[in-house]
């Protein structure tokens, strides 16, 4: 018979948009999948509530054979020192990601907001405004904000970055890249009217 631990179940949970894309950051760092990083979370935060209850209820045990003691002059009971439980070590490695500080909260930091141009993207007859230090262009629909169903487009394709007072246009490291004025560019101040294509596609920029 097969490990009863190891049987999974599909089941659905509400997330912060925001710790979705962290784990989606630490999975792509750490090369496994978001499914596995929660995973491992929920059982490292179920393993420490389950040492911490044990050691509870180890203590009151011995608590309660002390008081019960026989009389005076029978020999005292000793006290047994309260077992400590070692954690299981995973059959999994462990995974440690490469971040080295937390990444910011969506939003704009209201520093940042004071005396801001609001800053618009044009895409296939809509406009986008851009509210966040970091409005990421890509195919994932749930790590991008301007979210394009192209297999050409890296999921995490370019970003509009907001960088001491002025707007940027930046390549996340994608395959086919981004072209401004029929050259592809790393990174870009963002001017009125600049026009950008990411493969097929035109984005166009206006402030307001």
């Amino acid at each position: 018979m097969g490990d009863q631990g190891d049987r999974k179940t599909v089941r659905a949970f509400q997330c912060r948009d925001y710790l979705f894309e962290i784990f989606d950051r630490m999975s792509a760092e750490a090369e496994c999948s978001v499914d596995y990083l929660i995973n491992e979370a929920m059982r490292e935060y179920a393993r420490s509530r389950e040492q911490t209850v044990a050691a509870v209820d180890a203590q009151e045990l011995v608590g309660s054979a002390v008081a019960g003691a026989a009389p005076m002059s029978a020999p005292p009971i000793e006290a047994r020192p309260v077992p400590m439980l070692t954690p299981v070590p995973s059959r999994r490695p462990t995974v440690q990601p490469r971040m080295t500080a937390p990444p910011p909260l969506p939003g704009r930091r209201p520093s940042d907001a004071v005396g801001r141009r609001v800053l618009v993207l044009q895409f296939n007859g809509q406009t986008f405004p851009v509210e966040k230090d970091e409005f990421i262009i890509g195919r994932g629909a749930r790590s991008a904000d301007l979210a394009i169903r192209d297999g050409n487009i890296s999921r995490r394709h370019a970003a509009v970055v907001f960088h001491d007072g002025v707007y940027f246009m930046k390549d996340l490291g994608s395959t086919n890249g981004i072209e401004f004025a029929g050259q592809r560019v790393e990174s870009k101040r963002i001017d009125e009217g600049d026009v950008y294509r990411i493969c097929d596609y035109e984005l166009r920029f206006t402030y307001q």
